[in-house]
């Protein structure tokens, strides 16, 4: 990197598989910053720094957490980011770090969109996240949104906009398509925004398994309360009614548009930014979700080799 960061061992931001992050400080340039320290037994974490490298590095945007600088040297291999003081959207939605209100929220969906939008359409080639979920959201001091954690990222021509790989992902933000045929497309990503879209707006995880299983899938609950005509019904309660009516529905009809079963009836995450933002009119919607259709390959061989996350 050229420059010196420190950091201290109480300063732990995250652990996991592939490593551990710290917050370092920036001396240079007087600033905090993430220190992602990859694991030299992890092969996946090494597979996953070259993606970030190769993919991040190039890619310029406000709702993109930012690369600083990266090393590979002495064994080691080392990504420094810009440092994003609220830390990850999960935190705030299901562990009680700060109640987000209803502007934040709604204008976090909007960022999250705007940085898909960046990726899938504005560059040299299209880039497949693969890994949208509210604990690769970050927010920064004044609750901006940024997309990060682009390991298992992927870059493909924009006339392509797919890719057949091993299975990716986290359960539960995987499109059904991934999971039967381990294709990973523009559709299989907005699937993955619409269900962070319910999340934020429902203050669920995308699967809570203490509950019963006619409510333990949030797209599949919010599905059945708008079938039922009682999509108000699954509205955050935390936020005590506190929130534009408009807004919710838009957000929460525009979520489901994005799980729909059938990648070909997704939107583009480009008309998702246009009801967002009421240039366009909402989506219509069957009453009951379809049911979805997978290809004759079994589920076992395409998990015979793949990355999960948890």
């Amino acid at each position: 990197m050229g420059t010196d960061v420190s950091r201290k061992q109480s300063t732990i931001l995250y652990e996991g598989g592939f490593g551990v992050v710290y917050k370092g400080y920036l001396k240079d340039l007087d600033t905090y910053v993430a220190v992602k320290r990859i694991s030299k037994a992890s092969k996946q974490g090494i597979k996953e720094y070259a993606s970030e490298v190769k993919i991040i590095s190039r890619s310029r945007h406000k709702n993109l957490v930012k690369l600083i600088g990266q090393c590979h040297e002495k064994g080691e291999l080392i990504l420094v980011y810009e440092f994003m003081a609220n830390g990850s959207l999960d935190s705030h939605l299901f562990k009680g770090k700060t109640l987000l209100t209803w502007e934040v929220r709604f204008k976090i969906v909007q960022d999250l969109a705007s940085a898909l939008f960046y990726l899938h359409e504005k560059g040299d080639h299209c880039v497949l996240h693969r890994d949208i979920k509210a604990s690769n959201i970050m927010l920064d001091s004044s609750f901006n949104a940024k997309l990060g954690d682009f390991g298992l990222a992927r870059l493909v021509d924009h006339a392509k906009a797919s890719q057949t790989t091993h299975l990716a992902g986290t359960m539960g933000y995987l499109a059904p398509e991934c999971v039967s045929s381990g294709k990973a497309s523009k559709e299989s990503d907005v699937y993955s925004f619409g269900v962070v879209a319910l999340e934020i707006a429902c203050g669920r995880r995308s699967i809570e398994p203490k509950y019963e299983e006619s409510q333990a899938s949030l797209v599949t609950w919010v599905w059945n309360a708008y079938g039922s005509q009682r999509l108000p019904d699954v509205a955050d309660p935390k936020l005590c009614m506190n929130f534009d009516a408009k807004q919710m529905e838009c957000l929460l009809m525009v979520g489901l548009w994005c799980v729909h079963p059938d990648q070909h009836l997704r939107p583009s995450i480009r008309q998702t930014l246009q009801v967002f933002n009421f240039e366009a009119p909402l989506p219509k919607l069957p009453g009951t979700r379809p049911t979805p259709t997978y290809d004759a390959q079994t589920t076992s061989e395409i998990q015979a080799s793949h990355v999960f996350r948890v």
